[in-house]
């Protein structure tokens, strides 16, 4: 490779091109991602359910609360429709999710768990504890 002078620009054409391979499109839906992995991505998710609906449901409600009792029994009874049971049936899943899988990460920061075998197993324990949470408030809410 040849010393030019700083001052010199080298045109597109002349500049030496590097050997190694260019990026490649990485399908992440196609990839088979590991079980912490996915928990760790629904962490997120829930997260951001919970911030985006879950937070604001809540506001309203307390604000019903505080108008009347006739605006909040409208408020219960807006949320006693089904849509509304699906749409808080999703938000205790996140709760439930966020929560335990929030202190699975806690308890890795501590650098407990961190061999691979019981990183997956602590996330499988997780995946099923929200599923059942969230069944017995299914079981309640039905």
């Amino acid at each position: 490779m040849p010393n030019f002078p700083a001052s010199v620009e080298m045109p597109a054409v002349e500049r030496p091109v590097a050997k190694t391979k260019r990026p490649v499109y990485l399908n992440l839906l196609a990839i088979r991602q590991p079980l912490p992995a996915i928990v760790s991505f629904l962490h997120r998710v829930s997260g951001t359910l919970l911030f985006l609906v879950g937070i604001p449901l809540v506001l309203c409600g307390v604000q019903a609360s505080l108008v009347s009792a006739e605006s909040y029994a409208a408020w219960k009874s807006a949320l006693a429709t089904p849509w509304a049971k699906l749409v808080l049936l999703a938000l205790a899943w996140s709760y439930a999710h966020h929560l335990l899988a929030g202190i699975r990460h806690l308890v890795l920061d501590a650098h407990i768990g961190l061999d691979l075998p019981v990183a997956r197993q602590s996330s499988a324990v997780v995946l099923v504890v929200a599923v059942l949470v969230t069944a017995a408030v299914a079981f309640k809410l039905w």
